[in-house]
């Protein structure tokens, strides 16, 4: 198996120097998460435009954001099981071909049958994507700096969030939904190559120890601190993908006009950006579960401040402190599993919190839409999303407590006091 050769650290210094090959596959890896973050956010961009053509209500255009989240689930599960099974590098590749072609199908869908149908396809790659290439990216650095760059890998969702939301504000007006998934071609003919070149195969099945996989990680080693990981990842991802999806939709609803909506959306994903950063440094510095404690919290007391009704700029403000709060705290549970798993359980582990978390972002279209549907409007999704973040920082401070593993443990998650 690959080891962590490609990046060297002196004992001792907080710096970090990686070799041309290894940086180059990381930023690779990141990019992809670029992608997989733009096709989160995507569809809550076009909402209104769907159902303004297809005359579709709330309930059913949550139920079609639900189906790229079902597909999520199935595919962060079998794609991180795959990766440890045939190679990071293949199980990568392969997630973003299925991503890319079915997304820019949907470009192509004559109703909501067809458009669900590609989304939830698609959703397959989606999902796959994040826990295999951060397990790519996490076995070409040092263990000690495994929770940063996991962190800092997923600064690529909110990106790709911003870029499509920066996108929308002059396609959609002018040219109409369809050519925002088109742009999902750019990943297949421009970024497959770069991977094809520069990723290296880090894992192979010949070097897992037998009765590994789901049978391991649920063994009574893992059960317990892989089924909190889960739980916690179900409810964060509520509160962030039920944010992404709904905004532009709720700030409709309020009374502002698409290209303001969108600019909250922005907001958030411009937030989430900075999380990323601020998270990584905190998770070096406080380590990774204190400071997921803290962001969930933050972000659930911001969302609560909506309820307020305050001027415009403090709702930017709070926005932006939801992107902090909510993926930054997914971030650094990501760099927990990263962290706290053996080398031959990392995929397995981080499809498996991905994979089962994504019931929260199933469910927060489909709640999202039946709270609209039913009349009780914006606020209802905003207390739904702040009591999800407030149930992860809860959940995260029993973890903390029980599974105190210090980052310079032989195996266990970076979680300094």
């Amino acid at each position: 198996m690959h080891s962590s050769s490609g990046a060297d650290a002196a004992p001792g210094e907080r710096t970090i120097v990686l070799n041309r090959g290894t940086a180059l596959a990381v930023i690779v890896c990141w990019l992809f998460v670029v992608f997989d973050g733009y096709d989160l956010i995507v569809y809550g961009n076009v909402i209104s435009s769907l159902q303004d053509e297809w005359g579709i209500s709330s309930a059913t255009a949550g139920t079609l954001g639900s189906l790229a989240f079902l597909g999520m689930m199935i595919g962060a599960v079998l794609a991180g099981r795959l990766s440890d099974a045939i190679g990071r590098k293949q199980a990568v590749i392969g997630c973003v071909v299925v991503l890319s072609v079915f997304t820019t199908l949907c470009a192509f869908a004559t109703g909501p049958f067809m458009f669900g149908a590609m989304r939830l396809i698609a959703g397959l790659g989606l999902g796959g994507l994040v826990p295999t290439s951060n397990a790519l990216a996490a076995e070409l650095v040092p263990r000690r700096w495994r929770a940063a760059v996991a962190t800092m890998m997923m600064s690529g969702v909110p990106i790709g969030g911003s870029i499509a939301a920066l996108l929308g504000i002059p396609v959609i007006p002018n040219w109409g939904w369809r050519p925002m998934f088109l742009f999902a071609l750019v990943p297949l003919f421009v970024l497959v190559p770069l991977a094809l070149k520069y990723l290296p195969n880090t894992h192979s099945k010949t070097d897992a120890p037998a009765g590994g996989g789901f049978r391991e990680l649920l063994g009574s080693r893992f059960r317990t601190i892989s089924i909190m990981f889960a739980l916690v990842t179900v409810v964060t991802l509520l509160a962030w993908y039920g944010l992404g999806t709904w905004l532009p939709k709720l700030m409709q609803n309020t009374g502002t006009d698409l290209g303001s909506a969108l600019t909250f959306a922005l907001a958030l994903n411009l937030g989430a950006v900075a999380g990323s950063f601020i998270t990584a440094w905190g998770g070096v510095r406080f380590g990774t579960v204190p400071t997921s404690i803290v962001a969930a919290f933050v972000a659930g007391v911001a969302l609560l401040a909506l309820l307020l009704s305050p001027p415009t700029a403090v709702v930017y403000a709070i926005f932006v402190l939801a992107g902090v709060g909510t993926h930054g705290t997914q971030c650094l549970i990501i760099a927990a599993v990263a962290s706290y798993y053996p080398d031959h359980l990392r995929g397995t582990a981080l499809g498996w919190a991905l994979g089962v978390g994504r019931i929260g972002a199933v469910a927060a279209p489909q709640i999202g839409g039946w709270l609209l549907a039913a009349g009780l409007g914006a606020n209802s999704n905003f207390i739904l999303f702040a009591v999800s973040a407030l149930i992860a920082s809860l959940l995260l401070t029993v973890v903390w407590k029980r599974f105190p593993v210090s980052d310079d443990a032989p195996r266990g998650p970076i979680m300094a006091h």
